[in-house]
């Protein structure tokens, strides 16, 4: 299993952060994400849940993504989301935002990739813990590059 946790102070508001984490704009933070559809619930609560097709390079995968927890309250934001890839990975994800003042949010990353097959096990050992943190770091620079431009600073 790998686990992480990245936190950053992201320069901006927190409802201008939040707002990338909104179904019409995930995109923006997860270009790879070609399609995310609710299919199941309320946008927005515990239990709703989207198809979800991501694709790298030729190959596209879908898969049902189910919102655990989703909370917004003006100084704390939360979405856990879990969902399984092929058979082969369970995923869990949260993204937590707490604001820190009218100008700074903090952004807590953090995560679980289990392998539930042989295949996903094996692939969980190559899989290098450098190549998994590089990924954590674009995906932040990526949200924090973001909230500026919906701040209107970028």
């Amino acid at each position: 299993m790998l686990q992480w946790q990245e936190e950053r102070v992201i320069p901006v508001h927190i409802d201008y952060v939040w707002a990338l984490f909104q179904p019409d704009q995930l995109q923006r933070i997860m270009p790879n994400v070609v399609k995310h559809e609710l299919i199941e619930g309320e946008p927005g609560e515990a239990g709703a849940k989207y198809e979800q097709s991501y694709q790298e390079g030729k190959r596209i995968e879908t898969y049902i993504v189910e919102t655990i927890k989703h909370s917004d309250q003006p100084d704390e934001k939360n979405w856990r989301i879990q969902f399984s890839i092929g058979k082969a990975f369970k995923i869990e994800t949260e993204y937590t935002l707490k604001k820190q003042s009218e100008s700074e949010t903090l952004f807590i990353y953090e995560g679980q990739n289990e392998g539930t097959n042989w295949f996903g096990k094996l692939m969980m050992k190559l899989m290098s813990r450098k190549s998994n943190d590089q990924v954590l770091t674009t995906f932040m620079d990526r949200v924090e590059e973001e909230a500026k431009k919906e701040a209107g600073e970028a």
